[in-house]
């Protein structure tokens, strides 16, 4: 329920041009707001890490965004949550899901986009889209977050390497090994075994990444790899991800400085369509009176 006394009333207001509105999207590892322009232009950016507090996060990210682009909350004219924890974001005026959101935001990045791979911290959903960014088909992987960012987690915290790190130093790798688990909670006692047989760093590393990028993989083919692929989420900045999805696809893989931001975007998009819808009734009623 939106909080009245905290938070301005905001509604559709303005013309095109000058109408802003936001997106938030609560994520399992991190929590990421776009400030998007009635041209569909990014303004501002938030990211932090989610953390327990879901709704203080919601809050600290749209913030951060506000911030970035210099505006305020009483500059806005529609806000979408987004996200596992979109139900979180009390400011928000509605609520969308993370899957419809990263199509959107994927064909908004790539407009030749048709199928769409989102890894997530704890999960991974493989989309096809419709030229417009409807779903057409979609499917997530189960339980287990062996095909997700957590994956890489736990090889960062036993490994002792930053997330940036791993994916230029997987890509080094002369002889990678084969990841045999297919549960996280054990992904790190792997690592260490074939460490302590004398593999190196960089092998054990592409074994890691490989057991996702395949996992991803299957995914997908289950909703049809249909190019383009656009690929989302924050594991969309690991350069050897990319480069393996490019491989086992066959076909080349979008990837954007704004990936990250996807579903976020996606959401601000929902958010300026039912800004404009407002304002268009509004209009008509004024027009009528």
């Amino acid at each position: 329920m939106r909080s009245s006394s905290r938070w301005p009333a905001a509604g559709p207001r303005g013309g095109s041009e000058d109408m802003h509105v936001a997106g938030v999207d609560v994520g399992s590892t991190q929590t990421k707001a776009v400030i998007l322009d009635g041209d569909r232009r990014v303004l501002g950016r938030g990211l932090i890490d989610t953390g327990a507090r879901l709704t203080a996060a919601a809050v600290a990210a749209f913030h951060e965004a506000l911030q970035s682009a210099g505006i305020t909350e009483a500059d806005l004219a529609f806000v979408i949550g987004t996200g596992y924890g979109r139900f979180r974001v009390e400011f928000g005026h509605a609520q969308v899901t993370e899957i419809s959101c990263h199509a959107r935001g994927a064909v908004h990045l790539f407009p030749g986009t048709r199928s769409v791979l989102d890894v997530g911290g704890q999960d991974t959903k493989a989309i096809r889209v419709a030229e417009t960014g409807q779903v057409l088909d979609f499917c997530m992987n189960d339980k287990c977050s062996a095909g997700t960012g957590r994956f890489l987690g736990a090889a960062s915290a036993a490994l002792e390497i930053a997330l940036g790190d791993l994916g230029p130093l997987a890509l080094t790798a002369k002889n990678p090994v084969t990841m045999t688990t297919t549960c996280t909670v054990f992904a790190e006692s792997e690592i260490l075994g074939w460490m302590a047989r004398g593999r190196t760093t960089e092998d054990v590393l592409m074994g890691v990444h490989a057991a996702i990028a395949s996992r991803s993989v299957s995914l997908l083919r289950r909703v049809g790899v249909e190019p383009e692929v656009t690929f989302t989420g924050g594991v969309a900045r690991n350069v050897a991800m990319v480069r393996l999805l490019t491989e086992l696809t066959g076909t080349p893989v979008n990837v954007s400085e704004e990936s990250h931001y996807c579903g976020a975007i996606g959401a601000a998009l929902f958010a300026l369509d039912r800004a404009r819808a407002g304002a268009a009734a509004g209009a008509g009623g004024g027009a009528r009176a």
